[in-house]
């Protein structure tokens, strides 16, 4: 797809990866217009504006209509953790609905890593599902797979970074020794946008992580490291991912109804099982280290989405 050929809409366009997204096809010659519930929220200049609801349906046949490629960045949690999976699929099954009456072409879902199987986390569950969802329109959708995205205002950044900043001794559970490949937010730009470029990608399922595999306490050890901190992570086996989400909610700045689900996430290992998306869309990755030094120079608007 050349710049300018076709309108693209970015749904969640005022979350962490939506607004850089939104800047960056901005930036590239590209007619965006943006899905937000409030008519005050903060866009790039020449962003069109579309105010609605997925959930309630409101204004999304008008966000859709004349749009070639639509960007699905919708997730749920920050809405309460009672029920994010239904308000998950229901607005899948609205975006689908309403997707399929506009003639949408195309759509770009980015979603989380995480083998199938019945032992998946309910929130790695639930992004399966919307993929899946997705799939069953009439349109052709692109599906990015990403773990941990380390960039300023993202969740389980900041989630990471205060435990890290605020609990020197931490005692945690058994998921510290879980394996996981965190990307940089600016390389999942870069693929986002390379997606919608590159015509090969359409119909097709990506793995996309950084350079770096880690357990999640080599990732707070190197984010102590940069940040010239102290931190020493004791392990309790005994001590449940349930359990330690509720201290991870008091003392990080994000709110339960997120923290709680990523944690419970934490037992699954999440690392790319494929690389065929390095061919198609060639790039210097992000080493973690570099990735962390860019998110703590980052104002992080304090989003935590």
């Amino acid at each position: 797809m050349n710049p300018g050929e076709g309108i693209v809409l970015v749904t969640g366009a005022t979350g962490f990866i939506g607004k850089r997204l939104v800047s960056a096809l901005l930036a590239g010659g590209h007619r965006v217009r943006c899905l937000v519930r409030r008519p005050d929220a903060p866009l790039p200049h020449g962003a069109e504006r579309v105010v609605g609801d997925i959930l309630t349906r409101e204004g999304l046949d008008a966000a859709l209509a004349g749009v070639d490629t639509a960007f699905y960045l919708v997730h749920s949690m920050a809405g309460g953790r009672a029920g994010f999976e239904r308000r998950d699929r229901e607005a899948a099954e609205n975006f689908v609905a309403a997707g399929n009456r506009a003639g949408l072409r195309r759509a770009i879902y980015l979603g989380g890593l995480g083998e199938t199987g019945d032992h998946l986390s309910e929130h790695l569950a639930s992004r399966l599902e919307v993929a899946a969802i997705l799939g069953r329109g009439s349109f052709r959708t692109t599906f990015l797979r990403a773990a941990i995205i380390i960039g300023a205002g993202g969740a389980s950044f900041e989630m990471i970074r205060a435990l890290v900043e605020r609990l020197p001794v931490m005692i945690t559970p058994r998921w510290v020794s879980t394996r996981c490949q965190p990307i940089a937010v600016g390389d999942v730009i870069r693929y986002l946008t390379g997606c919608l470029e590159d015509e090969r990608t359409t119909g097709e399922t990506f793995d996309i992580g950084g350079p770096d595999i880690l357990t999640y306490r080599e990732m707070m050890e190197r984010l102590a490291g940069v940040e010239k901190t102290f931190t020493m992570i004791l392990s309790v086996p005994l001590l449940t991912p349930r359990l330690s989400s509720y201290w991870v909610g008091l003392v990080t700045p994000v709110r339960p109804s997120i923290a709680i689900p990523l944690i419970e996430g934490l037992k699954n290992e999440v690392i790319c099982r494929e690389s065929r998306i390095r061919d198609l869309i060639p790039f210097p990755l992000t080493a973690y280290e570099r990735a962390v030094t860019i998110a703590l120079a980052e104002d992080t608007g304090n989003d935590y989405n």
